[in-house]
């Protein structure tokens, strides 16, 4: 049961669950191959991995306290991979988050209008029957008007029979 729920909040969240991913493999990954470049220089100050992973870590969020700084030419490569993947990833979680967000308030205002839309049908139809009654009075312009607004409740109609038969997790049509 409980590797059901973690499957469906793995699926749920996978947007923001691979850049969380690749922040921890850039981090161990840079500061891997920083301290690789870097420990057995004269001079340097990034001499031990722990001291790599931490500069890693401020190097991949922009901070750069200047506490660890790279000497060799690979080292500021390296240093400048690691900034740019977190720009990157920094770029990629804003964009999932504001996409998120984006989705909600479309949803909300999707449910807002689908109820305003049922409103104006019902409205739509009481007028078209009231025209239907007296159909022998209208004018030739009165039928033309009536026979747009059948035309437009007809598609309302038919536009809100196929939602209703869409996947409501995905959006497919339905069979």
């Amino acid at each position: 049961m409980n590797s059901v729920k973690f499957n469906k909040f793995l699926k749920a969240n996978m947007n923001v669950i691979i850049p969380v991913i690749l922040t921890g493999v850039v981090i161990f990954v840079g500061g891997f191959a920083e301290y690789l470049a870097e420990y057995k220089q004269p001079g340097a100050n990034i001499t031990k991995f722990g001291d790599a992973l931490w500069w890693s870590v401020i190097t991949i969020t922009t901070v750069g306290y200047g506490d660890y700084t790279p000497i060799t030419p690979v080292g500021r490569i390296i240093g400048t991979i690691v900034m740019f993947a977190g720009i990157g990833i920094a770029v990629t979680l804003v964009t999932v988050i504001a996409q998120s967000r984006v989705q909600r308030m479309q949803e909300r205002l999707k449910s807002k209008t689908d109820a305003k839309a049922g409103v104006l049908a019902k409205e739509m139809k009481a007028t078209i029957q009231d025209k239907v009654e007296g159909i022998e009075k209208l004018t030739k312009e009165e039928f033309d008007g009536l026979m747009i607004m059948m035309k437009s409740l007809r598609l309302t109609l038919i536009e809100g029979s196929k939602e209703i038969y869409k996947c409501p997790r995905c959006g497919q049509q339905l069979p």
